[in-house]
């Protein structure tokens, strides 16, 4: 317990898609284990087992999870979502605006 407490967060390190498609050819190899990669180019299991997981969403031979196309297809939605919420919000409030302020141009407009 001791030594947990003194042990430091790591800092994020980030890495290219190269590299990580190495790592993932190196444990689905299978000379190696998943375990023996990490530990050899120090780096944490679970960085290491979420690169093979998604290596193999990307192929085809995985489907309890979403392709890296199908994640970035989502982050782009979720993007457009929340610009289309904020202009709605911002099209609600102009419209209060201007009916609390008497206009009568836009009245019969819906």
């Amino acid at each position: 317990m001791e030594n947990m407490a003194k042990k430091r967060a790591r800092p994020r390190r980030s890495f290219t898609p190269e590299f990580k498609a190495e790592m993932v050819e190196l444990c689905q190899r299978g000379d190696r284990t998943l375990r023996q990669v990490s530990q050899d180019f120090d780096l944490t299991e679970t960085a290491v087992r979420d690169w093979v997981k998604q290596a193999d969403l990307d192929t085809g031979t995985r489907t309890d999870g979403l392709s890296s196309t199908e994640r970035d297809e989502l982050a782009q939605l979720r993007r457009e979502n929340r610009r289309l919420r904020e202009d709605v919000g911002i099209l609600k409030r102009a419209t209060l605006d201007s009916k609390s302020q008497g206009n009568t141009h836009w009245a019969g407009v819906r």
